[in-house]
């Protein structure tokens, strides 16, 4: 199982943009230098974080790492133009030497629906539509397109291409059954959201997609990664007062906007329990959640979403040097491919 990070880019008080996004390129290019197999950035169109143009980062991040992947998590696809998402990966995909992916959703915020001049009421929509554009894009030089969302293109060329063809596209989704039916219907690979409740309510989501992607048809074999929040500390004690107060800030003031119940620390140690989706604590203890999540749901991925909120940039730069040398080992040595994995797969295929 191959490990990575997912980073919002939060900003807080006491830290400009301008040393955030300094901070930014030097967790990446930490993450490049221990191995880690992919680096993925958010959008989004508020004060709280960083990013609002994955691939401006992410081509800068190119410029400063050798071999990790580079990806958005994600490209919020409805409220974008396919065209220039496409131009614009293929040009990180260029600079990067093939190694740029599109991770594609439907946003669980909804900034930059009124910014771009869309209609919320059309959310399914719009990326329903907008993915069949992007995909058509990426699988021909020239597009003959038609949709209502978005101006007709006749025999149009987009250019330039990137290294990879195709460039791969996932569609990341939080936890609905239709977006998870809808990657395996276009034959895409996965990317499963965990942020709250139970790791076991989101297995059959997996089934689902394995079902439906064997069901219809699907060439090649279905992929599968997960995120969730986590942290690394050399303790449990460490990472929970390193981590805790600004992971439950950051729930708390988004919970406030969704009308969500407040957290606290009985909710914090839910999600960090066995039963629950946040890996914290030291390498063994994160080591131990992930294995957790493989046998779970046995994706080729797992991506951890360490820096959040007001935590130090010093301390996020230690959780991922601990999480390349120290859990990154664990969670190989207990994940390596064994006779019983593809067994099992095609078990759940068939169910």
């Amino acid at each position: 199982m191959d490990l990575g990070l997912v980073t919002f880019g939060d900003l807080h008080p006491g830290v400009s943009a301008e040393e955030r996004m300094h901070n930014l390129l030097e967790e990446a290019k930490l993450a490049d230098e221990l191995g880690l197999k992919l680096f993925a950035v958010g959008e989004h169109h508020r004060p709280d974080y960083l990013v609002s143009s994955p691939t401006t980062a992410l081509a800068a991040i190119a410029a400063v790492t050798k071999q990790i992947r580079l990806s958005s998590a994600v490209t919020v696809l409805s409220s974008d133009d396919p065209v220039r998402v496409f131009e614009q990966f293929a040009h990180v995909d260029l600079i990067s030497g093939g190694r740029a992916e599109i991770m594609a959703g439907r946003g669980s915020f909804i900034e930059s629906f009124p910014l771009f001049g869309y209609d919320l009421h059309d959310y399914d929509e719009l990326f329903t539509e907008k993915l069949e554009l992007l995909l058509a894009i990426r699988d021909n030089e020239r597009v003959t397109w038609q949709g209502k969302h978005r101006a007709p293109l006749d025999d149009a060329g987009v250019w330039p291409r990137p290294v990879q063809d195709p460039l791969p596209i996932w569609v990341a989704v939080g936890g609905s059954p239709e977006s998870v039916m809808r990657a395996a219907v276009l034959g895409l690979p996965l990317t499963l959201a965990i942020i709250g409740g139970q790791t076991a309510r989101f297995r059959p989501f997996v089934d689902l997609y394995l079902h439906t992607w064997h069901e219809t048809g699907q060439a090649g074999e279905p992929r599968v990664a997960i995120n969730t929040h986590a942290f690394v500390a050399p303790s449990r004690r460490e990472a929970d007062a390193t981590f805790a107060d600004s992971y439950l800030a950051v729930m708390n003031r988004i919970g406030r906007e969704r009308g969500w119940p407040p957290s606290g620390r009985a909710e914090y140690e839910a999600l960090a329990s066995p039963a629950g989706p946040l890996a914290i604590g030291s390498p063994e203890e994160v080591a131990e959640k992930i294995v957790s999540f493989h046998e779970l749901f046995r994706p080729e991925r797992y991506l951890a979403h360490i820096s959040i909120g007001a935590v130090s940039h010093a301390d996020v730069m230690r959780a991922v040097e601990l999480f390349g040398t120290q859990v990154a080992p664990i969670v190989q040595s207990e994940t390596a491919p064994g006779p019983t994995a593809a067994v099992e797969t095609q078990a759940i295929a068939a169910s």
